[in-house]
């Protein structure tokens, strides 16, 4: 954990500002990488100054931590009308010709525009043949095209295709693991999220509790709310830490997850969670779902629920 480089001064250092072991001032000092609150002159200095260091040292990694994991995400838009997506797979559907993610609502709207004018499947943003209508052959081309654009849904896709056996392949749930982890490297929240529970179920990797929570944890600052949200039931059900529980259910919640918000209002009704954090919870909930809703989502729920048209969703 030792040393990122300091960018030079202009000015002479001020007081305090040296190496903290030997106190020299030079412009080749560099901080610890752990806190980002000390800097040294050598190795061997602040090798020399660590048992004095230690405990500020992790107190202040833990602080920086947790300011990194407890900040609210943004939640992604849809590209065609530009509304916050709804939190849940269901809701959105990957294209592999383009590589966007498309709401539920828009999807329906296109798919209402082609029965209208006896027009053939196509995405809604690109206009391409739309996948549910593409041979297998076809639909493997199409995804490994955006893999090879380093697109991490793509990855993530594909290695569900390899872990359920669809599109003509044959179940491997090791090289499902692989493509999630490929998706993973490339900054993608929802292959964090399959990796962390890989991890945990031991789905083409051996179990490991604490990779599993590494990656979830790196899912939830990317916006992951049902990883937030199992982050919450772990320091509650594991930890017995009711506030760090109640701060993931609350991030989750606002972002639009409703098992969060439901958690909290059950734990209101036995004793566990004031009324203050359930009605805060409960009001940023309902902002930021109130933002999601349009006519064409409401008409492609309502139609979804009658059977008169599905939407396409991710093909897992």
């Amino acid at each position: 954990f030792f040393f990122t480089t300091m960018a030079k001064a202009d000015a002479s250092p001020l007081p305090g500002t040296g190496c903290a072991k030997c106190g020299k001032t030079d412009d080749g000092l560099k901080t610890c990488s752990r806190c980002k609150t000390v800097k040294y002159c050598s190795v061997e200095c602040q090798r020399s100054d660590w048992p004095s260091h230690k405990q500020a040292c992790k107190k202040r990694a833990a602080e920086l931590r947790d300011e990194t994991l407890f900040k609210q995400p943004v939640v992604e838009d849809c590209p065609i009308c530009f509304l916050p997506m709804a939190i849940g797979v269901v809701d959105t559907s990957y294209q592999t010709c383009c590589g966007k993610t498309i709401c539920h609502g828009c999807m329906y709207a296109n798919e209402k525009v082609r029965k209208r004018e006896s027009l053939p499947l196509c995405c809604p943003f690109c206009r391409e043949s739309n996948n549910v209508n593409l041979s297998n052959e076809e639909a493997i081309r199409r995804i490994k095209h955006r893999m090879d654009l380093n697109d991490p849904d793509a990855f993530g896709m594909f290695g569900w295709w390899h872990h359920n056996g669809s599109h003509g392949l044959k179940p491997n749930k090791k090289t499902a693991f692989g493509l999630w982890m490929a998706a993973s490297d490339l900054g993608s929240p929802e292959g964090h999220n399959n990796v962390a529970l890989a991890y945990f179920e031991g789905r083409g990797v051996a179990q490991d509790e604490k990779m599993a929570m590494r990656y979830m944890e790196k899912a939830a600052i990317g916006g992951d709310a049902a990883s937030r949200h199992n982050l919450g039931a772990f320091e509650h059900r594991e930890r017995n830490n009711m506030s760090r529980a109640l701060r993931h259910w609350t991030i989750a919640a606002n972002a639009g997850f409703s098992e969060s918000l439901k958690t909290i209002l059950e734990l209101f009704k036995i004793g566990l969670v004031s009324r203050e954090d359930s009605e805060m919870a409960l009001h940023a909930f309902n902002d930021v779902t109130s933002g999601m809703e349009s006519a064409q989502r409401s008409e492609a729920e309502a139609a979804s629920k009658g059977n008169s048209y599905l939407p396409p969703v991710r093909q897992c």
